[in-house]
């Protein structure tokens, strides 16, 4: 395993999804304070869709981008600012450019596994602009190992310096980490890096094998705090490599504090594998949809797993709320007829 391993911490984005965006100033300020100088490469700020989200679509943030990444950046001395987003959402006039002055180091751009073309222009613009990029491909377990590793090129060519493959709807096997892992190690060469989530209860276990097959970036949460179940928990992940006697240049007693102390009071409940997590993680759907999903279950009376699985069928990705009631709505009249 290669020690150089870099540390994302996406807390204060993925987290952001688990309190509906509702993360203040006031907490990003303290966290950002605290987390500072722990090890963590880098730090991930923003609504949970990243730059230029807060919207009717997929809610509204309590805190306008700029004004959480000015917040951040006065917070941060050691560590680096960064900023995830997802081309569609953000423009380059209206957030990249705007981040930039505001003086964000990390950019991630992503898009969904087989779309990569969509970030050409983000890329290239970042890396005019010397930024530091990498692209990240969404609900990876939608298409094969061979086609992840060609849509990485396609980042690669724009300008990427890394690729980060995230495990959006917690599907991910030990096995299809394995093999994913290793193809895209040995086809690309440049560094790949795993996001996990933890609807299995696998997300510490498939981010060690992500870096055991040769991945050398993590991107997970202090305490889990993310979308649906979770995410990779860094500070458990910290604490294994260290029974394993793993440097990770982690601070370990940094990073449970900060968990303890800060990560508890922004969580309005304990981070838990539930029934969504578990239906969503084996159906493959997107965890965004969750809330949409129990809604439309109780507005239509319909079980919420049926809903999942018929989703599931249709390879529903982001973007497709509207599927969400016409599911629903079948499942009614199948129900009723």
């Amino acid at each position: 395993m290669n020690n150089n391993i870099k540390f994302f911490d996406s807390t204060l984005r993925d987290g952001s999804h688990a309190v509906s965006h509702q993360i203040t100033v006031d907490q990003i300020r303290e966290y950002c304070e605290k987390i500072d100088d722990s090890g963590v490469y880098t730090v991930i700020v923003g609504h949970g869709n990243g730059l230029g989200a807060s919207s009717h679509q997929v809610g509204f943030a309590a805190v306008k981008d700029a004004e959480m990444l000015a917040v951040a950046r006065n917070a941060l001395k050691k560590t680096r600012l960064g900023v995830f987003l997802i081309p569609g959402f953000a423009t380059i006039k209206d957030d990249l450019q705007p981040a930039i002055n505001i003086g964000v180091d990390v950019f991630c751009v992503g898009s969904h596994c087989t779309e990569a073309d969509t970030t050409q222009q983000y890329i290239r613009y970042l890396r005019d602009n010397n930024k530091e990029v990498y692209g990240v491909l969404m609900m990876y377990h939608m298409t094969t190992k061979e086609r992840l590793a060609e849509e990485a090129l396609k980042m690669r060519s724009y300008g990427a310096q890394g690729i980060i493959i995230m495990d959006s709807a917690g599907s991910s096997t030990p096995p299809l980490v394995i093999e994913t892992i290793n193809y895209l190690v040995k086809n690309l060469d440049i560094p790949i890096g795993f996001h996990a989530h933890n609807n299995f209860g696998m997300a510490v276990a498939n981010s060690l094998i992500a870096l055991q097959n040769g991945a050398t970036i993590i991107d997970g949460t202090v305490r889990g705090f993310g979308a649906s179940s979770g995410n990779c928990q860094l500070e458990a992940l910290a604490t294994l490599l260290k029974k394993m006697n793993i440097e990770s240049g982690l601070n370990l007693y940094k990073l449970m504090d900060v968990s303890e102390q800060l990560v508890t009071k922004i969580m309005k409940i304990p981070q838990e594998i539930d029934m969504i997590g578990l239906i969503g993680g084996l159906t493959g759907v997107f965890s965004l949809y969750a809330l949409p999903i129990k809604r439309a279950a109780e507005k239509y009376k319909v079980d919420v797993r049926d809903i999942y699985t018929e989703l599931g069928k249709r390879n529903i990705v982001g973007g497709q709320e509207d599927m969400v009631i016409e599911v629903a709505l079948q499942l009614s009249k199948l129900k009723n007829s």
